[in-house]
């Protein structure tokens, strides 16, 4: 049901990106390339990692899109899912469970001690399914982020 994503996954996992960010109401902030998927991905210093799921007839159906975090308090890194998505159709068939299992895999195997991830706070099946999981939210955490105009001129480039 999970594998590790190949080159020619590009373009499922660029279509997905889309419907996922349609369905957070964001597709217009979507301006990811296939070339700039593949480069982070396979390029010669790939920076991020995709697992994909397939129904039973290997029809790729979902995606994990994650890369490593570093915890100065752990010392050791972690997993950051930047994307889970599972097609609506094909949701409850248990790829989106399979999918974080393979990431909660991963941190076992190789040490790190954190699995994190976003959501957005309207999203309460998310919500729901993920702590089902175990998971439990940071509620004392507020995420900041620099875009754009903010970020070119705090960087000097405006």
């Amino acid at each position: 049901m999970i594998r590790t994503a190949v080159p020619a996954d590009v373009p499922v996992i660029h279509a997905m990106v889309r419907e996922l960010a349609a369905y957070e109401k964001a597709l217009h902030e979507v301006k990811a390339t296939e070339e700039q998927l593949h480069e982070a991905l396979f390029g010669e210093r790939p920076a991020a990692y995709a697992h994909i799921a397939e129904s039973d007839d290997g029809e790729p159906v979902g995606f994990a899109l994650w890369f490593l975090n570093f915890s100065t308090w752990r010392g050791v890194h972690g997993i950051y899912l930047e994307d889970l998505y599972v097609r609506p159709e094909r949701r409850g068939g248990g790829h989106g469970k399979a999918l974080l299992t393979e990431l909660a895999r991963i941190c076992a195997e190789r040490g790190y001690e954190r699995l994190e991830w976003s959501v957005l706070d309207w999203n309460a099946p998310s919500i729901a399914f993920y702590e089902s999981l175990g998971a439990r939210p940071q509620d004392e955490w507020t995420v900041y982020r620099l875009t754009d105009g903010a970020l070119a001129e705090l960087g000097g480039q405006r």
